[in-house]
Formats: structure tokens, C-alpha cells, sequence
């Protein structure tokens, strides 16, 4: 199956999740996730693009003069955080558009930002790349994620839930993205692991600026 094959089918099943994602999110907020949201959007300066932004879960965390553009694979998904922004007051630019070929030119933003995206893209490694492509000299980016954990057998378990998760939604639990922005060109500012190992958070900085 093509990348763009594996897209298509994605973008038809976050269509379908858009209505009860936010309820099952809230469950791993309390449970595992914690403060990443805040942590990772209070960083947000100038130029700010998220990727694979949903239904705009992080748009509250966002400071106010942080100028925002957010992108997804699911028009549902998007139609649920333009609602958002709208209660929000908040002023933000939503679009359709893949991970993979982000429809930005180079060097547009002063952050990119994705939180539990990277875990269902399918190719992160392309993904990673277009990040920092858009991202201007002296830009960062900013990753919360689920990974692999730490312990042999937590990563067993985790195998054992990809036979299921993998073939119905996509959904990864043995990815660490930072292995990709460590194979970029990009220079690692932060990296902070929890959970076990199952949450890692990863600030770094485009060379340059």
C-alpha cells in the first residue's frame, strides 16, 4: 500500500473518529498524557504552525500573540476546532492538507508544533522532514508523543496492541519520533521522558538565524 494510498484511508477513518475523539483523548489526558498540551504550546512564538492538529485540542494553550495555522488530514476533525477557535475567540487559519507534503513554502514558520500526531502518520520519517522544511532558520520544533517505553516488557504489550491498532486506525506505540529529528538536520534542545518511558517530549532547534 502507497503512502498516499494509506492517506486516503486515514483521512476516511479520522472522519469517522472526529465525533468521539475528544472523549476518548480526555481519558489519556488524565492518565498519561498530563500537562504536554500547556507544556508544549506555551512555547508558541510569532509564526506558528501545528501539524495534524484535530480538533483543536491545544488551541486554548496557545499564548495570545502566538499567530497560528493549524493542518489535518480530516475536514471532520477541522470542522470540530473551527467551532473551537469560534468559542475561543481565538484567530487561527485551518486547512486540509498531508503531513507528508505540508503546503507551505520553505522557511514560513517560527515554530511547528505536533502533540500524538506522529503516532498515526504513516510515514513520520517524510513527516519529520516537511517539518522542518517550513520551519525558518533558528525556528523550532516541538514533539509530545507516545513511544516506546523503556521496559522490555511494556514494549512487548505494545507490540501485542499494534496487531490490532496498526491495521484499524494506524495508530503506532513502538515510533519514537526523536529518532527521526536525530537522523535531520535539526540540533535537540530538550528531551524529557515519563510515564515509564511512554511519553517522550522533544524540543529542537533549526540550525541557522
Amino acid at each position: 500500500m502507497t503512502v498516499a494510498t494509506k492517506a486516503a484511508r486515514w483521512q476516511r477513518y479520522w472522519d469517522r473518529k472526529a465525533g468521539s475523539y475528544d472523549r476518548e483523548m480526555a481519558v489519556w489526558e488524565r492518565r498519561l498524557f498530563g500537562d504536554s498540551r500547556p507544556w508544549a504550546c506555551g512555547q508558541a512564538v510569532g509564526e506558528v504552525l501545528e501539524v495534524a492538529v484535530g480538533t483543536g485540542l491545544n488551541l486554548p494553550f496557545y499564548p495570545a500573540q502566538a499567530r497560528l495555522t493549524g493542518i489535518d488530514i480530516s475536514e471532520a476533525m477541522l470542522d470540530i476546532a473551527r467551532d473551537r477557535a469560534a468559542e475561543l475567540d481565538r484567530s487561527v487559519t485551518l486547512r486540509q492538507g498531508d503531513a507528508h507534503a505540508l503546503p507551505f513554502p520553505e522557511a514560513s514558520f517560527d515554530m511547528v508544533v505536533c502533540t500524538f500526531g506522529l503516532c498515526a502518520i504513516p510515514d513520520v520519517e517524510a513527516a519529520v522532514g516537511e517539518m522542518a522544511r517550513v520551519l525558518r532558520p533558528g525556528g523550532r520544533l516541538v514533539l509530545v508523543d507516545h513511544v516506546a517505553g523503556s521496559s522490555r516488557l511494556v514494549r512487548v504489550v505494545q507490540r501485542l496492541l499494534e496487531l490490532v491498532t496498526v491495521p484499524l486506525a494506524g495508530e503506532h506505540f513502538l515510533r519514537r519520533p526523536l529518532d527521526q529529528v536525530r537522523a535531520s538536520d535539526l540540533e535537540i534542545e530538550q528531551r524529557q521522558r515519563f510515564k515509564a518511558g511512554l511519553v517522550e517530549r522533544v524540543v529542537a532547534r533549526k540550525p541557522g538565524g
